[in-house]
């Protein structure tokens, strides 16, 4: 399906080349003679790799074929990662390169979203926040909990955060899964 370029905005998902592609930045400029400009930035989603990119007022591009599914991450096989539909039970198995940085907080039954192009599926999207054990961590030292300092902690998925002084091996936090740091201390 081709939309017109004043259809877009940041954000939006288009196909360059045959791969899916999303519009990082997006200025319309109007100069005083000619025909208008979008330029935008464009990251492709599968390399990763970012461009800048101008289209004249009146191009189209094509809009992709994404579509989003809650699945459950399963277990990790040494190969890759399995994860299960969570309405058909289908199975899916992703490898480490389209999982990348999500396994530092990934579980197992916790519910991601995949994101599929053309029935592929390319990537998936943790929760903002998931809540981990801390398995390793120094003791704080007492009298110094007057500055904001940090002191590393390993959770239960084998990453290492920076947690505060009083937060001891043993307890849960909450880690924001877009910055991977420290959130807040939660009761279990």
């Amino acid at each position: 399906m081709l939309i017109d370029m004043s259809d877009l905005k940041k954000g939006s998902k288009i196909v360059m080349e045959g791969s899916p592609c999303v519009i990082t930045e997006y200025l319309f400029v109007k100069p005083g003679k000619g025909t208008a400009l979008y330029k935008c930035k464009v990251r492709n989603m599968l390399t990763g790799s970012q461009w800048a990119k101008t289209w004249r007022s009146g191009d189209k591009v094509e809009k992709a074929d994404l579509e989003e599914k809650q699945m459950q991450y399963l277990y990790n096989d040494g190969e890759g990662y399995a994860f299960m539909n969570n309405e058909t039970y289908d199975q899916i198995s992703l490898t480490r390169e389209q999982v990348e940085d999500s396994i530092n907080f990934m579980y197992e039954n916790i519910n991601v979203d995949m994101l599929f192009f053309n029935g592929n599926p390319i990537g998936i999207t943790l929760p903002n926040f998931v809540e981990l054990e801390i398995i390793e961590s120094a003791p704080g030292v007492k009298g110094d909990t007057a500055t904001n300092a940090t002191k590393p902690a390993k959770l239960s998925t084998g990453h290492t955060v920076n947690v505060p002084l009083f937060v001891d091996e043993g307890e849960w936090i909450k880690v924001d899964t877009r910055t991977g740091q420290y959130s807040e201390r939660v009761k279990k």
